[in-house]
């Protein structure tokens, strides 16, 4: 049986002042957290807005424990890693 879970990450970059500067910042987020745990990720939304970041990461796995597992270790990572605060998760 496979178990599958879509996360959202909403976050608020206060420092940002241009786009270009989002799509940095995105990037290196999405690239770190990919190489980190083998997941799909993207922006998926927020594009236009250069303060606000909205990511999508999916996860499948074989056991619903290690599924959640995985998830709660990429919130930690991103929460560490990203030079953003978290303000949303939806799962």
């Amino acid at each position: 049986m496979l178990f599958f879970c879509n996360l959202s990450l909403y976050t608020h970059i206060l420092y940002l002042y241009f786009v270009l500067a989002q799509r940095q910042v995105c990037r290196s987020l999405i690239d770190k957290t990919q190489r980190r745990f083998n997941v799909s990720i993207a922006e998926i939304d927020t594009q236009d807005t250069h303060q606000t970041l909205t990511i999508g990461i999916a996860v499948v796995s074989g056991d619903a424990a290690h599924r959640q597992r995985m998830l709660d270790e990429i919130i930690r990572f991103m929460e560490v890693h990203a030079d953003a605060e978290l303000t949303s998760i939806e799962t």
